[in-house]
């Protein structure tokens, strides 16, 4: 299957068989209706109402062993934290690095993993199916985390606009079971030492919640200037990296706000990104808080409409670098 998730222009796909919220064909690739509509079937396996019937075995970062009696069926999503672990939260619309274990609890058969060939999945909770993001939300970074989905907050919707949507051998009101050992999450705000910076730089309010910026009096510099504020203890940011990050964009000209990429956290390729950024941010760390001072050469040399930028305008951005894969 294949995970698709809109953020800031971007489309994102994660490799086959994660668990992945489909979606509407185009009107060409519209499944044609059947002269004589199949009956819709009825569920037959009883449904339990708790996990305690499943037993997991097998050491973290492992193929687990799941053993139960097939066919088993549960009532609603439910969890189990398996073994706990102390990072972060998982955000129910932020980004997480899983290894992953999938069966279906109707056939017994393992349907996907990601053990096998030892390639962890990196997704947006907000393009997988409901019943994993509930499974996950809130649960830590290095937790292995037991994830029964029932149909209903799994396949049965694309199951029935077309079964290629669904894994191999589902059927309709199938529950699916999950071990995922959570590798890492993205954050929510930077965290770390706080630096400070040199004189002459613009100022940045403290903490770590949206930033106010004020311009110095004097003429911008003109070269590009970098100056951590957090220095976050995150896995440093590789040239091929994308990132997610919220931020602050402020013209040295009139020292207003005229990028506000802060409420919502974006996500991009580095290379793909302003010049200055793809300069800069190589090999900072996840969760640090960034001061970026942008000459036009390295910010919008020939200006902007959206976000409006005057040509020769230096540009000041404050970035939070909340995730990285």
């Amino acid at each position: 299957m294949l995970i698709a998730a809109a953020a800031v222009a971007l489309t994102l796909t994660a490799c086959s068989g994660t668990p992945s919220e489909t979606t509407s064909p185009s009107p060409s690739e519209s499944p044609t209706a059947s002269a004589t509509p199949t009956p819709t079937p009825t569920p037959t396996v009883p449904v339990s109402d708790s996990l305690d019937a499943i037993t997991v075995t097998g050491k973290p970062l492992e193929a687990p062993k799941v053993d139960f009696e097939a066919p088993f069926a549960v009532d609603q999503t439910r969890f189990e934290v398996l073994v706990p672990g102390d990072g972060p939260k998982v955000a129910e619309d932020g980004y997480v690095t899983v290894h992953y274990y999938g069966v279906n609890a109707r056939s017994g058969e393992t349907f996907d993993e990601s053990y096998a060939d030892g390639t962890p999945a990196t997704f947006p909770l907000s393009g997988v199916i409901a019943g994993f993001q509930k499974g996950l939300t809130g649960q830590q970074a290095g937790s292995r985390v037991l994830i029964a989905v029932p149909g209903s907050d799994g396949y049965d919707a694309a199951y029935q606009m077309d079964p290629s949507y669904a894994p191999d051998g589902y059927e309709l009101y199938d529950t699916l079971l999950f071990v995922v050992d959570v590798l890492e999450v993205s954050l929510n705000e930077p965290s770390g030492k706080v630096v400070t910076p040199p004189d002459g730089l613009p100022t940045v309010s403290p903490g770590t919640g949206k930033p106010t910026v004020t311009i110095p009096d004097g003429e911008p510099p003109a070269k590009l200037v970098s100056q951590t504020l957090i220095q976050g203890t995150g896995a440093k940011i590789g040239a091929d990296d994308t990132i997610q990050a919220r931020y602050v964009g402020v013209s040295w000209k009139t020292g207003e706000v005229f990028d506000d990429g802060f409420d919502t956290p974006t996500t991009g390729a580095l290379k793909d990104l302003l010049p200055g950024w793809t300069k800069a941010l190589e090999g900072k760390t996840v969760g640090s808080r960034v001061l970026l001072v942008l000459p036009p050469a390295d910010g919008y040399p020939e200006g902007s409409n959206n976000p409006p930028v005057e040509k020769g305008d230096t540009v000041v951005y404050v970035i939070d670098l909340l995730f990285a894969y």
